[in-house]
């Protein structure tokens, strides 16, 4: 509900570094590296970078890119072919195609490493819960 609130109005940078939990430095970054979609406009007042709802959307979806691994560069690149419009649909399936192809074998090989991980949680539990006896666990390491 709160978010609701906030992206009915205008945010400055402070404003939107919270309701995105990105700093005001990466936000910057973003707008310099040409990663906003829509230009951040400025308030007539004071200067400050002034956001909106599309904006708040926006950085969202690219804190979902970068969380899964997708480079700046490949970011920038669907950026640039969303500019340039509806034209530009299939290069940009493309590329999220191809990042999603990589998000879904990491998570695989993530699952793997995961159950190695269960198994030794296992194995120390089992371990844990027999009576001592000699040696426990000095193989595991």
């Amino acid at each position: 509900m709160e978010q609701l609130q906030v992206m009915e109005k205008e945010l400055n940078i402070q404003q939107m570094a919270q309701a995105t939990g990105l700093s005001a430095h990466t936000l910057r970054y973003y707008e310099r590296a040409g990663l906003m979609i829509e230009h951040v406009g400025r308030d007539e007042g004071n200067g400050y970078r002034s956001y909106n709802s599309q904006h708040v959307a926006w950085i969202e979806f690219l804190k979902r890119l970068r969380a899964t691994g997708m480079p700046i560069r490949d970011i920038h690149r669907y950026t640039e072919l969303l500019r340039q419009g509806e034209q530009t649909m299939p290069e940009r399936l493309q590329l999220l195609k191809q990042h999603q192809s990589r998000v879904e074998e990491h998570l695989k090989e993530v699952e793997r490493h995961l159950e190695v991980i269960r198994f030794k949680v296992a194995s120390y539990e089992q371990l844990h819960t027999q009576p001592q006896t000699g040696s426990r666990g000095e193989n595991l390491p």
